[in-house]
């Protein structure tokens, strides 16, 4: 199962280049590999006619793994390809340990705001989960794999008890000692060779219930703890996606024509944080009013410059089925295929013509088929 990176520095740190590009890559590569596993287990899910035992955690993975997907967008942004100094490295780390946009909303937890970092450990408990509700389902993980990953699930949870407040943290640590006797007596079961199937998935399911509980107990504590801790980590955070955001937004005008035209909020115009509580509870609502102009503006960025490698990946797709057929060296054909390539190359690229440009070499590598 995927294991989201560990995450560098602190909020307001400069970590070194060669260590937030390690970790940029790293969380890319989680990135992929998570939405490919929940696809996977979506499917399993589906094929076995078991989608309503897995809707509701399926949702929030969903619904977490999206809002990593776009922090990750916003800080390879501000990364640049490397181009980075103090002041944008501090900004990646503000978006790495600020609170991600917005809240998410389920049914099961209600509203609840979390870090990067928060949102990847309870992405990976819920990844777990619900690889353990279908684990009655053909090829589910061998034993001896299993047991493993709970023992480093477990050490997981070590880590989170100790962020238990005191008064809740004998309840914690008796429930972990509980599991990990049951881990105990699974593994030495299956050390003598019993069949421990029928007692892993309830383990397995406690585990993971009681990572995310934590997980999710910690956010909720920290959140209720301090509203004005709160609404700096947003509004620095905003700052940092405003930032990242005008850099997306420069780079779509420059590569694509039409660029969409969206207004970067400025978040200083918001003036200083209030320290009553009567007049935060508005300043809050106007800071989730910003997160949600910066995420339309974001979606709408990334769209643009999608559309264009979607054309490049067209274009090449109809390139490949054309050299199947051994069309591609036409002169038709390596004109049309020249011309497109030329206009999708412009800074800024010219969408509409290069739509039709793509559609046209499809015109002739259809008609080039048909007369061959």
């Amino acid at each position: 199962m995927t294991t989201a990176p560990v995450a560098p520095g602190a909020i307001g740190s400069a970590p070194e280049p060669a260590v937030l590009q390690g970790y940029l890559s790293d969380l890319d590569d989680w990135v992929r590999a998570r939405r490919a596993e929940l696809d996977e287990v979506d499917g399993a899910a589906l094929a076995a006619q078991r989608g309503a035992d897995i809707a509701s955690d399926m949702m929030l993975s969903l619904a977490l793994w999206k809002a990593v997907s776009d922090r990750w967008q916003l800080m390879w942004a501000t990364w640049d390809g490397g181009r980075v100094g103090v002041t944008e490295r501090t900004q990646i780390t503000t978006l790495i340990w600020g609170r991600l946009d917005g809240t998410l909303d389920t049914q099961d937890l209600g509203a609840l705001a979390v870090s990067l970092p928060e949102a990847c450990r309870l992405s990976d408990a819920l990844a777990g989960q619900l690889r353990t509700t279908l684990a009655l389902m053909p090829g589910a993980d061998a034993a001896a794999a299993r047991i493993k990953d709970l023992r480093a699930q477990l050490e997981r949870v070590r880590d989170q008890v100790g962020l238990e407040p005191a008064l809740a943290r004998d309840a914690a640590v008796d429930r972990l000692a509980a599991l990990l006797h049951r881990l105990a007596d699974v593994t030495e079961r299956a050390q003598r060779g019993a069949d421990v199937g029928g007692l892993l998935p309830a383990l397995e399911s406690d585990a993971s219930t009681f990572e995310r509980d934590l997980i999710v107990g910690n956010a909720r504590r920290r959140d209720a703890r301090d509203q004005l801790v709160s609404a700096r980590e947003l509004r620095a955070d905003l700052v940092a996606r405003a930032e990242a955001l005008r850099l997306l937004a420069a780079n779509c005008v420059r590569m694509v024509e039409p660029s969409p035209r969206y207004a970067v909020p400025d978040v200083e115009a918001l003036g200083p944080i209030p320290n009553t509580p009567e007049r935060l509870g508005p300043y809050l609502e106007r800071l989730d009013r910003v997160s949600q102009a910066l995420t339309l503006a974001q979606q709408r960025y990334a769209d643009a410059l999608a559309e264009r490698t979607q054309l490049l990946d067209l274009l090449e797709a109809y390139v490949a089925k054309a050299r199947s057929l051994g069309l591609a060296d036409r002169p038709d054909l390596a004109d049309s295929e020249c011309r497109a390539r030329e206009v999708l190359a412009r800074e800024p690229a010219p969408m509409a013509v290069c739509r039709q440009l793509v559609g046209t070499y499809q015109t002739w590598v259809d008609h080039s088929k048909e007369s061959a």
